[in-house]
Parts: C-alpha cells; structure tokens; sequence
C-alpha cells in the first residue's frame, strides 16, 4: 500500500510552485552550467560543478529531468553514454537567473565574503559573457 499524507500540500502561490521546481540549492548552477555548454555529459557536468557529491548532483538531474527543464539523452553506443541539456521550459528560466544575478549584484554586495564572492563569479556566464563557449 501506498504512504498517502494525512495533511494535503497546498501551493498557492506561483512563486513558491516556481521555487519548488528550480529553487532546489544546485538546480540554478545545473541550469546555467547546461546553458552555457549546450550539451554535457555527468562527469563533465561534475567537472563544472566540483563542490557537489555525485548523490545529490544524480538526484537533482533527475528532479530537473522529471519536471522537464533537463533533457536526458541516452545514446545507445559501446560504451554507453548518457548528456544532458536544457529544454525549452529549462531554456525559458535563462532570463530569470540573469535578473536574480543582476538584482544580487546590485543589492547584496557586502554581505558575502568577497574571496567567496569572486571564487563564484569567475565561473559566472552572466558576469563574464566572455566564458560562454
């Protein structure tokens, strides 16, 4: 038998229901990560993302493949491989996480350590549009 919840989760708001499909801690780095490189496979995907375990980048390719923002390509070769790219819907969210950078940048400076700050933003496609390959 299936575990049915005794109290029903309601999202009212479209932004919490926003947040429930990419507002996961890595989901955005995925996201702007796969829109920078087109195409990836999992560890090259690893590679760009080097601070996440293997669990949680697997789970949340999966989360991001099953709400239809990743698309998972399984190419049936010798040996298999798997890459991964945005879809449309995922390709839609590209102006949003520029906004959310753009409102950070502007309005958030100071609160973080600077050396963290720039660690990050060295990699960033939207503050360094000459890193887009």
């Amino acid at each position: 038998m299936k575990y049915q919840r005794k109290i029903r989760e309601v999202v009212r708001c479209p932004i919490e229901n926003g947040l429930k499909v990419f507002g996961g801690k890595w989901d955005v780095r995925i996201i702007s990560t796969l829109e920078t490189c087109e195409s990836l496979r999992y560890s090259q995907l690893k590679l760009y993302i080097s601070d996440i375990s293997d669990t949680v980048l697997s789970k949340t390719l999966n989360k991001l493949v099953s709400s239809g923002i990743v698309r998972r390509i399984d190419f049936h070769e010798i040996p298999p491989h798997v890459e991964y790219t945005l879809t449309e819907k995922g390709s839609s969210l590209i102006p949003i996480i520029r906004s959310i950078c753009s409102w950070s940048q502007k309005n958030c400076s100071g609160e973080a350590e600077e050396t963290d700050l720039l660690l990050q933003c060295e990699k960033c496609i939207y503050l360094n549009p000459e890193k887009k390959q």
